[in-house]
Order: C-alpha cells, then structure tokens, then sequence
C-alpha cells in the first residue's frame, strides 16, 4: 500500500521552521514555488525572514546526506522529502484554477500527484488555501504539531467546597495536604470554600501534594493593589522568585500588562532581585520590522511601547501629577529596558524580570526563541490575549501564548493564571461582557 503523500505549503514552513521533520514515516513533498516563495522572503529582517533562512538550510542541509532532494531524502524519522518540480505551463483537467500565482502553483502541483493515483494530503495554514484543495477534491489539513486547545487550557485557579474545620487548620498551620479530583496540576491554586461562609485560597504543589498559603507582602504595590481573586494569585506568582516563566491569560483591561509591570518594579527596584526590566511587544500591525522605519531605534519603539508608558505612568503616579518625581526617577535610572521581539534574537540576558506583551501574536518558535534567551536568575512573564490575534497564520490554539501553556503544565517553575473579569472601568467592562 503506497503512503500518504503531505505536501507542504509555505505558511507551514513560516509558522515552524522546521516542520519537515515533523512527519514521521511519511512521504513529504515541497513544491518548487515553495522553496522560490522561502527564497525571496529570506532577506526580510522579520521573524517571517528569519524563518524562511532557517527552513531554506535546513533543505539544504539534506542535500547529499542519503541522496538527492529531487529523488528523495530519507530523514531519521523514516520520513521522506522531496522538493518537485512543476510547470506552470501545464494544465491539467479538473483544475479549475489558473496556475499564474504561486500559491495556485502550489496547489496545482499537489492536485497532479493525485491525478497521477497517489494518497495526497494538502497540508496549509491558510484556510482560503485549504478550501481550494477541497474544492479541487483534495484532503487539505491545518498544521496541527504546534497546537494546544486553548479551551481546555487549565485556568490556574478551582474552587472547591470543603468543611470550615479544614480551613481552620490550614490558616493555623500555613499549609494541609490535599486531595484533588481529577487531575492535579503544579502551582494551582485552589480555593477553599467553607461553611459559615469561610474561605481561604493556596497554591498546590504536586510533588508532595500540600496546599500551601500564599506569600505575605506589604499592599499595596506601587500603588496597585489586587481586586478580585484571579488577580491576587497571579501577584503571587509574580512575586516568586523560585517561579520562572509565568503566563497570565485574560481580555484586555484584567490587568496582566499593569500587575507584571507592578511587580517588576518591586523585584528591581524596592528589593534588587533582578537588576534590570525588559519589556517586548512584537510589532504586528505593519508587518514589517520597525527597521523599515525612520529614526533612531528608541523613536521607532515610542508609539509600539506607548501602552507600557501608560501603566509605568499610571504606577508612579504621574496620572495624577504630572512632574511626578518618582516616574524621572525610574526612568533615569536605566533600569528599564523596552525592546522589539525581533532584537531579543541572539541575545542573553541574566538576572532580568523580562514582559512580554501581546505574546499571543507569536509563533511556538518565536516563543522557544524568547524563553531560550533567559539567562541565570531571569523572570520570564507572557502576557496575552489568544482571542485577539493579529497574526494571519495564527488561531486561538495554535499561537505561541497558548503552545507555552500546554508544554509547561506541570513544570515546577511554571505557573499561569487566567484573568477573566475586567478591571480597567465599568464602560471597559460592560464593553467586554456585550460586544
């Protein structure tokens, strides 16, 4: 019985770079066009342009390792790649197309092995592409190995109902041990919910299997203190130092941005645990690095970083006066770093409490690429919002935020929270809750 063919279109490749190797035991074709399309997005100074030159070598790589690309390269995986070759001068029937585009050439050349009796799947992250090869009678597929379900994510928090004896004695004794249903999950919060109205909240750790009270700390926080329960247990995962990367979920106005900026300030600043701040945002709505723009790097960051301004402002209380002495201060200091995803790439940063804006509009290697940079002692908060994605080749499960979330379950230095109510004004709530 002959395998499945996947071809791959070039979305694929941008998304993950290296997603040849993702197909184990199959037999993996990469149309022509597709390798032209990598070629002339090589040169970009993007995350696009830095994806096509990692997948172009990881092609070439495979040049005369078993044999050739046009015959075929057997991988370790049992896989086998070939790069095929089309005319776009060829039309063949049943192809209603017109082959004068690339990605149509693309699609032409997947609809011609099947014609020629081979088991073709189509495999694209574009969903117009992927009606096409239906249309053309094509099994067509979304790229599916960078995914987790973002509606089954874990919420970071439960509640469950239990006696107030239970309670009583786990606020005398700062921690009990407890036995959850289903699955138990590290660095969790539970709340208590007791009779008598009674309630206490904690964070689980799995290993021994002990609820534990949170950390205890002056309040407010530069001004800023917790509003709601979600809120309160992501400030605690915040202010742990043994807590490396934290994600904290949630519709804009929950507060992620302003909470990890908060606590940022009083990691560096008021205790000296980490020496410097470093806030990132990737730059989507030009699709283009801001390199394109004119100005020195920190005047092309201005408006992109504008947001951060605004909670640093709000923090030191410069919303209310103007000349605030303590927002010059912070800023004269040279403790706090604002930088573009895209320069984050090759560098390593020790010691840092690193915020990450908007990470839903990242791809998992995008991410990998960000966490890697962590240095000893580094921070790393991902801060976003999967519902709201202004990448094309992006979803609610398929994103970066969300691909982080499913690989760190469970990792002791891991924690997430999912804020849910909005905190920003009652007209920013109730434009959430009916729009």
């Amino acid at each position: 019985m002959n395998r499945k063919i996947f071809v791959i279109d070039t979305n694929v490749l941008l998304h993950d770079p290296e997603a040849i190797l993702k197909f184990p035991g199959c037999d993996l074709v990469i149309p022509l066009a597709v390798v032209e399309e990598l070629e002339s997005m090589k040169k970009s100074r993007d995350e696009i342009g830095k994806s096509a030159r990692t997948a172009i070598r990881l092609l070439d790589g495979l040049r005369g390792t078993n044999g050739d690309l046009h015959n075929g390269v057997k991988v370790d995986n049992g896989a086998i790649i070939r790069v095929v070759t089309f005319s776009s001068h060829e039309r063949i029937k049943g192809f209603d197309f017109v082959p004068s585009s690339l990605s149509h050439r693309i699609l032409m050349m997947a609809y011609s092995l099947q014609d020629k009796g081979n088991s073709v799947v189509f495999v694209s992250k574009d969903f117009a592409m992927r009606i096409k090869a239906e249309a053309c009678g094509l099994e067509a597929e979304d790229y599916e190995n960078l995914k987790f379900s973002y509606d089954k994510l874990w919420k970071g928090l439960r509640k469950i109902d239990v006696e107030k004896v239970f309670i009583d004695n786990f606020l005398k004794d700062g921690s009990i041990k407890l036995e959850l249903e289903g699955e138990s999950i590290h660095n969790e919060y539970v709340m208590l919910n007791g009779t008598h109205n009674s309630t206490a909240i904690g964070r689980y750790d799995l290993q021994s299997g002990m609820l534990s009270t949170m950390l205890r700390y002056k309040d407010p926080i530069w001004g800023l203190s917790p509003v709601n329960i979600e809120q309160r247990c992501a400030l605690d995962l915040l202010l742990r130092d043994d807590i490396k990367l934290v994600t904290l979920v949630g519709q804009a106005g929950t507060g992620k941005t302003l909470m990890a900026l908060c606590c940022a300030l009083r990691k560096v600043f008021d205790e000296g645990t980490y020496s410097k701040i470093l806030v990132s945002r990737p730059i989507m709505p030009l699709g283009k690095d801001i390199g394109f723009l004119p100005g020195l790097k920190e005047e092309k960051l201005f408006h992109w970083m504008q947001p951060i301004h605004d909670n640093l402002e709000f923090l030191c209380g410069a919303g209310k006066n103007p000349d605030s002495e303590t927002l010059r201060w912070v800023l004269d200091s040279k403790k706090i770093e604002m930088e573009a995803v895209t320069y984050i790439r090759g560098r390593s940063l020790p010691k840092m409490f690193m915020i990450i804006d908007e990470a839903q509009n990242l791809t998992p290697h995008e991410v990998k690429t960000i966490i890697s940079r962590a240095g000893k002692g580094t921070k790393v908060v991902l801060a976003g919002d999967p519902s709201q994605i202004d990448n094309p080749y992006l979803d609610q499960d398929s994103n970066g935020l969300t691909f982080a979330i499913g690989k760190f379950k469970n990792q002791r230095i891991f924690g997430h929270m999912c804020l849910e109510r909005t905190e920003r004004s009652e007209l920013a709530a109730l434009a959430a809750q009916i729009m």
